[in-house]
């Protein structure tokens, strides 16, 4: 059913997102020109790029490191997400069990450590994006759920989370939404930051260690040069051609069309929508609760993500995960009024208090999602060339990992890192157009169907599980 207000309440909503659109945003750096060399070259500078980068300059000072990005560093995946940095590296610890029983463990304990090395280096570099420890409410909405909360917690504790279940009381105590029958607490495994103000900190830290940073600066091209690579760019307003020839190479660009050509059949790009309201009066934060500022998710298959930032707004994303046929990625994909509409409509209904606020930025961003939803790995050209992809939308905190991975797989050691199922084994592939869009259309639609019937997953849902194949964002 339609909320009246919904069309009102995003009339003046800037189709940009909120966190790059800010004074504090930092100038781009000039584009690469002419012919360069470099110890090591990272293509991406989102997070990944960036966390690469960072860690290749600490373990090695003297080692040249040159980072290039299309665009600025953080403007796609890392600047337009939901801000949740999470220690799980498996996309949730069901997924993780699931995939991984001999080394779930390991995976968990490796999880812990990362996010706290990500805290470390947060207070180490003195970046300011709001990092904050404040754990993880999952939510029910219908009753079949609160089974799954139950299932969750069991699962969790015996792995040593600390969680805590609550009742409708207790839930609506914490966050006061109509729609709450119960909930599930974890206390420490996931921190809040300001998605745009991490990337913008790297970048800085990249810098400030001596990384050379070239933005707005496209890799077209790849290719083996003696016993270095050579890359193609071309930058700048005039596209202007460039190269750099470098003894390895990281690979961090994820959703977008990938200069490997054996990553086609592997990556997805899914775009995921997101609504931020104008900061809430005092009343209305009165109203809500909220005063743990823990990070939000209800429990469908179609799920929503929320959270509330400094200054008092409310991001609200999540449900749809749209797939463009041939895996498309274009700008105007960004903006789906459908979405954001049926997004603002779950939000009153959450909220219903909170009727008369209103969105002052709703934006959409392109997430890499593959068949077992958490980041896969390999090498090209001979091990001179790492890449890692597949994130899922959780890759705030694991693309740190990531990174560490990367580094160890260009030395070419045996370490305790690349020696891991994570590591080694890649995802089943998607098929190939048009089998591929049937069947991503067709497990949304289940989902969805699944949603409605109490969480009945149907013969196709049931299938896939048994093939260990997965859709999601």
């Amino acid at each position: 059913m339609t909320v009246p207000h919904t069309g009102r309440a995003l009339a003046d909503a800037a189709p940009v997102p909120y966190w790059l659109d800010r004074p504090e945003r930092p100038d781009p750096l000039a584009p690469l020109t002419g012919a360069q060399t470099a110890d090591l070259l990272v293509i991406g500078g989102g997070y990944g790029g960036l966390w690469a980068a960072l860690e290749a300059k600490r373990a090695e000072p003297d080692r040249d490191v040159l980072l290039v990005d299309a665009g600025t560093c953080g403007w796609a995946a890392s600047g337009r997400n939901g801000g949740f940095c999470a220690a799980s590296l498996t996309h949730g610890l069901a997924n993780g069990v699931d995939r991984f029983p001999g080394e779930i463990g390991e995976l968990e304990r490796l999880g812990r450590a990362n996010l706290d090395a990500i805290a470390a280096t947060v207070a180490e570099f003195d970046i300011d994006c709001d990092f904050e420890r404040t754990g993880e409410l999952a939510v029910a909405v219908e009753p079949y759920q609160l089974d799954g909360l139950a299932a969750d917690a069991e699962l969790a504790r015996r792995y040593g989370h600390r969680v805590r279940l609550l009742d409708t009381d207790e839930v609506r105590a914490e966050v006061n939404s109509p729609t709450y029958l119960g909930g599930m607490v974890d206390a420490d495994r996931v921190a809040m930051v300001d998605p745009a103000k991490l990337a913008w900190g790297l970048r800085r830290a990249c810098l400030d260690l001596g990384v050379r940073v070239h933005e707005h600066t496209r890799v077209t091209g790849l290719r083996a040069d003696g016993p270095a690579l050579l890359a193609s760019t071309v930058g700048g307003p005039g596209n202007a051609p460039g190269s750099v020839r470098a003894r390895r190479v990281v690979l961090t660009t994820n959703a977008f069309p990938p200069l490997l050509r054996r990553l086609r059949a592997y990556v997805v790009p899914v775009y995921d929508h997101v609504l931020m309201t104008e900061p809430l009066s005092p009343a209305q934060r009165d109203a809500i609760g909220w005063r743990n500022r823990q990070g939000l998710a209800d429990t469908g298959n179609q799920f929503h993500y929320y959270r509330i930032t400094r200054d008092g707004r409310i991001l609200f994303g999540g449900y749809d995960a749209v797939y463009h046929y041939g895996n498309r990625v274009a700008p105007k994909l960004e903006q789906n009024p459908a979405t954001f509409t049926t997004l603002a409509q779950h939000f009153f209904t959450t909220f219903p208090q909170l009727a008369d606020v209103r969105f002052s930025h709703r934006w959409g961003g392109v997430i890499d999602t593959c068949t077992r939803f958490c980041p896969f790995y390999g090498t090209a050209f001979g091990g001179r060339l790492a890449y890692a992809a597949g994130y899922t939308g959780l890759g705030v905190g694991a693309t740190r990992f990531s990174a560490r991975v990367l580094l160890d797989l260009l030395a070419g050691g045996d370490t305790p890192l690349t020696r891991l199922d994570l590591v080694r084994r890649k995802p089943l592939p998607f098929p190939p157009e048009p089998v591929r869009a049937v069947g991503i259309n067709l497990t949304r639609r289940s989902m969805a169907r699944a949603d409605a019937h109490e969480g009945r997953r149907d013969l196709w849902l049931r299938t896939l599980d048994r093939l260990g194949l997965g859709f999601d964002s």
